[in-house]
């Protein structure tokens, strides 16, 4: 059977991304599919995976905002900023910090910051990934990256003490490229202590959320009942976020074939979704970079 659709995958912990797609690739018998934002093995939570046609949107979904729960432990570092991760400081935590006093410091962290990512993450500097530089014991200089926090709060007021060491868990919703790890080291800093994740689950990627996954088991028992296809979610909800314009039947036959457009007057935007008049997603359409007045097609659709 041939699949189309968006397949919300509650990723597992001890698996890559790339490991999710292999694994479904062989379960769902396509070559058509691909992931829309890595994942670290310890993370889970949402994976949306794109199958069939559906591949062809994947580049616009990796710009969703993405939004955790996770937990900081303050007492130890670690080589990864992760709990996998060797341990580099430590530092007894003698005076537990309260509620407030956290709510104070993730305001700090609230709205646009500067992040540096850590060495182990797959940014590439002089065309080498972070994490090669990582195993071969070389630390290089590393590029500040400007990303949003767009909500960060603690998940509960519940702070975890034991053997000098404090725990405490919290939801932020943040843009793409951010590092939540680098963020809970960060955190910890301010709070006067080496620091890591201990844990991370991604609650929701841009529309989808942890709710609607599906995890594996569940997604073999739907291929076997030839359930799965009705269970995929639509190309047009992973670009919701795009303007979008209608069009009748004549201006839907000079989309097929990709034709060069005047301007709609509903639409200013530099990119926008085009639908037919059954709510079908035709395209996705751009000023035309050489031409004012025309748009042209940035990707197609059918």
């Amino acid at each position: 059977m041939e699949y189309n659709g968006i397949l919300p995958l509650l990723k597992p912990k001890g698996m890559t991304s790339h490991d999710c797609v292999f694994r479904l690739r062989k379960l769902l018998k396509t070559k058509k599919i691909g992931h829309t934002g890595t994942l670290d093995p310890d993370v889970t939570g949402v994976l949306p995976i794109c199958i069939g046609r559906a591949t062809k949107v994947a580049e616009y979904m990796t710009e969703y905002p993405k939004e955790y729960i996770g937990e900081v432990t303050l007492g130890w570092s670690t080589t990864t900023e992760d709990r996998s991760g060797d341990p580099v400081e430590h530092k007894d935590v003698e005076t537990v910090p309260t509620v407030d006093q956290i709510n104070e410091v993730l305001k700090i962290f609230t709205g646009e910051i500067d992040q540096i990512p850590p060495m182990y993450s797959a940014v590439k500097v002089k065309g080498k990934k972070l994490y090669e530089y990582a195993r071969e014991g070389k630390e290089v200089e590393r590029p500040v990256r400007r990303i949003k926090i767009y909500a960060l709060k603690l998940e509960s007021d519940k702070i975890k003490f034991q053997d000098h060491k404090v725990s405490f868990s919290f939801r932020v919703k943040c843009s793409k490229g951010t590092y939540v790890r680098t963020l809970a080291v960060d955190i910890g800093k301010k709070l006067g202590y080496p620091a890591h994740m201990s844990y991370l689950e991604r609650i929701a990627s841009g529309p989808f959320q942890l709710s609607e996954c599906y995890t594996f088991e569940q997604i073999e028992s739907l291929v076997n009942n030839n359930e799965l296809q009705g269970s995929l979610l639509s190309i047009e909800k992973a670009i919701e976020h795009f303007p979008s314009v209608v069009v009748d039947p004549y201006t839907e036959a000079k989309i097929k074939n990709g034709s060069v457009l005047p301007v709609f007057k509903l639409i200013a935007e530099k990119r926008f979704s085009v639908y037919n008049e059954d709510g079908e997603c035709l395209a996705i359409y751009q000023q035309h970079p050489t031409k004012e007045g025309l748009i042209k097609p940035e990707k197609m659709l059918i």
